[in-house]
C-alpha cells in the first residue's frame, strides 16, 4: 500500500538518536504537508547493529547490520519508509531501493569527550571508538594511544567514559546536538579531523517504485546536503573501502560547485594520503577520480586495506 487513509509507517532503529531523528523526518514532513500530527507512525526496527555490541562492526557484517532489517521491513511492507545516518548506509545499494531526501545536514565534525585537547591526554592514553577512521586518525595525532573497542549507544558509551575505562572517546557532534547534549565534549577542527564520508546527514530510504511517497519525501529534501554527501559516497564507491578502512571525506557546497576533501589514513596512523578538489554538483567522475587519485598514491600496505 501506498499514500493511503492511514497513517505512513517510518521505521527506525530503537536508539535515542534514531529515533531523534525519526522524529525529525516525522515534523518535518508534517510540517510540508500540512498533514495532521498523526500522519506518520513511527515504528521501531531492532537491527542486528544494535543486538551484537562486543565486536567491531566491521567483524560482523559492516553497514549492512544497520540497514537490512529496515530494508527487509520495506520489502515486506511493514514500514512504507526508513531513516538512516547516512554515514551507516552501504555505497554499492540494491535497486529496489532509494535514498528519497535527505534532511539538512548538521555540523559533520567529531567531538573529543574526556579531555579538553589531544595534547591534554596523560602519556600513553586510552581511547575508546569502533571507528577504524578515528582510530587511526587519534593514532595520528597520538602515536603512544591505545584504542579500545567502544560499540553503543551515545549514553553507553558516555557511561563507560565516566566508569574510568577509557581516558577520552569520540562523538559526532550532530548526533550530539540532536540528543540535546551540545554542552558533551570539545569540538575539533576539520584540519584536525576530517570526518567520514555522510557524517552529520540524515537520508530516508523508501522502495524505489513508490513514486506517490518518494514524491512526498522529496519536498523536504535539501539539495546541499544531498550533493555534498552525494560527492562523498562517490569517493567511497571508487575505494571500494570495507568498514575496516579508515576514510575520510567532507564535501563543501559553495555555489553552484562543491570543494572536496577526501583522506586515507593506515591504522597506525602513519600514513595519511588526501586529495581535493573543485568539482561542479553532481559529478561523479570527479569525486571518482579523487578515490583511485588516493589508491595510486598509497602505499601497498595501505592499498591492501581496500583491495580485500
Amino acid at each position: 500500500m501506498y499514500l493511503s487513509d492511514r497513517p505512513l509507517r517510518l521505521g527506525t532503529r530503537g536508539s535515542p538518536l534514531a529515533l531523534a531523528q525519526a522524529h525529525m523526518t516525522a515534523h518535518a514532513l508534517i510540517t510540508a504537508h500540512g498533514w495532521a500530527p498523526d500522519a506518520i507512525e513511527i515504528v521501531t526496527v531492532q537491527t542486528s547493529g544494535d543486538r551484537i555490541q562486543d565486536r567491531a562492526l566491521a567483524d560482523i557484517g559492516g553497514k549492512a547490520l544497520w540497514t537490512k532489517e529496515l530494508e527487509r521491513a520495506l520489502v515486506a511492507q511493514e514500514i512504507d519508509f526508513a531513516v538512516h545516518s547516512m554515514k551507516d548506509v552501504e555505497t554499492i545499494r540494491p535497486a529496489i531501493f532509494q535514498i528519497a531526501a535527505m534532511l539538512p545536514r548538521a555540523d559533520v565534525r567529531d567531538k573529543l569527550v574526556g579531555v579538553e585537547s589531544f595534547d591534554a591526554l596523560p602519556a600513553n592514553p586510552v581511547v575508546g571508538t569502533s571507528s577504524p577512521r578515528r582510530a587511526a586518525q587519534v593514532m595520528r595525532l597520538r602515536p603512544d594511544a591505545t584504542i579500545t573497542l567502544f560499540r553503543g549507544n551515545v549514553a553507553t558509551r558516555l557511561a563507560k567514559l565516566a566508569a574510568g575505562e577509557v581516558h577520552a572517546t569520540l562523538l559526532a557532534a550532530a548526533g550530539l546536538d540532536r540528543l540535546d547534549q551540545s554542552d558533551v565534549g570539545v569540538t575539533i577542527p576539520i584540519d584536525t579531523m576530517l570526518p567520514a564520508p555522510s557524517q552529520g546527514a540524515v537520508g530516508i530510504e523508501a522502495l524505489a517504485d513508490n513514486a506517490p511517497l518518494y514524491e512526498a519525501l522529496a519536498v523536504i529534501s535539501d539539495i546541499d546536503t544531498t550533493d555534498a554527501v552525494a560527492a562523498e559516497r562517490a569517493v567511497l564507491k571508487a575505494l571500494g573501502g570495507t568498514c575496516h578502512s579508515p576514510i575520510a571525506a567532507l564535501a563543501v557546497v559553495d555555489g553552484d560547485g562543491l570543494y572536496l576533501r577526501a583522506e586515507i589514513i593506515s591504522p597506525d596512523g602513519q600514513e595519511t594520503v588526501a586529495q581535493e578538489t573543485w568539482l561542479a554538483r553532481g559529478d561523479d567522475v570527479v569525486a571518482q577520480a579523487i578515490g583511485r587519485a588516493l589508491l595510486e598514491q598509497a602505499s601497498p600496505a595501505l592499498r591492501a586495506l581496500f583491495e580485500g
